[in-house]
């Protein structure tokens, strides 16, 4: 298995955001090949001291790390990192790796 984790930091219009990452971000992004699982939080983000500087996180698992390069350099994974751009404008932090359970 592997993740791609998104951490999206605090907008300055976070309706806005919230609006276009349901409505148009998601959508896009489940036509990614290969994806297998789509997470994202709810409520705060908070790091174990408390306040952190991200709004949302996401979590996409894919079944490798090669399988999720693969699926960002397809007509839909571009798109979906091409979307960022419309609606991320305070940024977003992008981890891919490989995992496993232990």
């Amino acid at each position: 298995m592997a993740k791609l984790v998104a951490l999206y930091k605090k907008p300055a219009d976070v309706a806005a955001f919230d609006q276009h990452y349901i409505s148009t971000h998601i959508p896009l992004a489940k036509k990614i090949p290969g994806l297998k699982r789509y997470e994202i939080s709810t409520g705060t983000v908070d790091t174990p001291g408390g306040e952190s500087p991200f709004h949302l996180a996401a979590i996409l698992s894919f079944d490798s790390k090669q399988a999720i390069i693969d699926a960002l350099g397809t007509a839909e994974g571009k798109a979906t990192v091409d979307d960022l751009g419309r609606f991320a404008q305070a940024g977003v932090d992008v981890l891919i790796f490989d995992s496993k359970d232990v």
